[in-house]
């Protein structure tokens, strides 16, 4: 009977020890969210010079932590980086690689999420805000590791209706303002989930078309004459506000030390002469939203965790699959290589451990459009509509095309003719990384033609069957 009981003593304490380490381990792992704006100007934040209004809350975050300088995207279009973002890989290799068109298309099941990752190591995740991935009913949200969601599953939607608007998988019942909406949802998952790591992904809508701005926000930009870039405006203050409340919230739940932020646009900003643009600016930057130009790939890119990342300015190219390598680090969740991530660990370079470039190349791939990244050096072939509708120039699209972006980030002077082995040792990169890449699961371009095509099914798709909401091309 001693025995038993001495059994049970031990038994017993090795399962405190055993839980106490679990508590504390949880205690040290931090809470993370993911801000992505959409469609966003490369100029159009305050920190990277914005002149006719201000983003105090956005300024914050990037003078809080780290700012990188050339910070890029994996592709020029909302739904590829997103899926690129969440998978912690090139979406090129699993087809991801335009907008889905077609209703039934969306992030392939045999993708993992960064939310499936984080929720089986304990964290309570959700998303907040636009979707993108799919709207059939095994690609909803909370098919793909979000224990919680309210936003919307297409790709673009009004700031002020609130059919499709979603929590969970039921329509809500009114709306105010998308971008207020979703900040408040922000801020009461965050204080409702104050007793275990949590991941939120809020993805704003704001600055995507259609330009629905409130009437008090479009009042403070008298200055701003262009109706469009006073809606612009309006409403990236409203979601610079939204995001300052999500961080009061944070100080206000003694969250914010043990919260890990990171912000970026989900491509570049739409400026290119005959499309649907949105107002924004991409100065210095050359190209445009679905080019593969600096234009359309380099964002605003910033990380911040309070007494973990002390301010700093990053110069090294990042991309935004190395925010889930970064997340996954900093939950502790151990990198698996049948994952095949393909992010880098932010932490050490913004914490000076580690003074290496994070990548020797990045990579690019959109329909013919094609771009790699080594060091300064950049080769990049893309699509010419960006010019010959502003009349430019009249470069096709087949034009490899060669810039040194430490003197030249605008991308004006072409240096392939002069420096040959320099565009053959970059081609060559690009080609042995292609190889990896699949076949685009729907689209062969990424043309606007092709897009509207798309679109134009979904429209006919989605009249057919009222319940399905049809993709947005952009």
């Amino acid at each position: 009977m001693k025995m038993l009981s001495h059994c049970l003593r031990a038994i017993l304490a090795t399962s405190l020890i055993a839980f106490a380490a679990s508590e504390a381990n949880a205690a040290s792992r931090p809470n993370i969210i993911i801000i992505v704006g959409d469609d966003m100007g490369y100029a159009d934040v305050g920190f990277q010079g914005v002149k006719d209004y201000k983003t105090p809350h956005l300024d914050k975050l990037a003078a809080d932590g780290a700012r990188f300088t050339n910070g890029y995207v994996s592709g020029p279009y909302c739904s590829p980086t997103r899926a690129s973002l969440l998978t912690g890989r090139y979406q090129t290799r699993f087809g991801h690689e335009f907008n889905p068109g077609p209703p039934s298309a969306g992030l392939p099941l045999s993708e993992t999420t960064l939310a499936d990752r984080l929720r089986a190591s304990g964290y309570k995740t959700a998303l907040v805000g636009k979707w993108h991935l799919g709207s059939e009913a095994d690609q909803h949200p909370q098919k793909r590791g979000f224990d919680e969601f309210y936003g919307f599953l297409g790709g673009a939607h009004s700031y002020f209706e609130k059919n499709g608007i979603l929590r969970g998988t039921e329509n809500i019942n009114e709306l105010d303002y998308t971008t207020e909406a979703f900040g408040r949802e922000a801020i009461a998952f965050i204080e409702k989930n104050q007793k275990q790591p949590w991941l939120l992904y809020l993805a704003f809508n704001a600055v995507h078309t259609p330009m629905d701005a409130r009437p008090e926000d479009l009042a403070k930009f008298p200055h701003i004459t262009d109706p469009k870039r006073k809606a612009y405006a309006a409403m990236m203050t409203a979601m610079d506000a939204a995001i300052g409340k999500v961080r009061q919230s944070l100080e206000k739940t003694g969250q914010a030390e043990s919260t890990l932020i990171a912000f970026i646009s989900d491509n570049g900003g739409p400026t290119m002469p005959g499309t649907t643009t949105n107002g924004s600016i991409n100065t210095p930057l050359r190209g445009s939203k679905r080019t593969t130009l600096e234009g359309g790939i380099r964002v605003p890119f910033l990380l911040a965790w309070p007494g973990q990342i002390k301010p700093v300015v990053v110069d090294k190219p990042v991309i935004q699959l190395d925010l889930h390598a970064t997340a996954l680090a900093a939950a502790k969740v151990e990198e698996k290589p049948e994952w095949k991530l393909e992010g880098v660990n932010l932490l050490p370079f913004v914490k000076g451990k580690n003074n290496d470039l994070p990548h020797g190349a990045l990579f690019w791939r959109f329909g013919d459009q094609m771009a790699v990244r080594s060091g300064d050096w950049k080769l990049v072939k893309y699509d010419s509509n960006v010019e010959t509708r502003s009349g430019r120039n009249n470069e096709p699209a087949t034009a490899a095309k060669l810039y040194n972006l430490a003197d030249d980030i605008g991308e004006t002077r072409d240096l392939a003719a002069s420096n040959p082995e320099q565009v053959k040792k970059l081609q060559a990169l690009w080609d042995d990384w292609n190889t990896a890449n699949k076949p685009p699961l729907w689209g062969k371009n990424g043309e606007a033609g092709t897009a509207k095509k798309a679109q134009g099914k979904a429209k006919s798709a989605a009249k057919k069957k009222p319940q399905k909401a049809a993709e947005h091309d952009d």
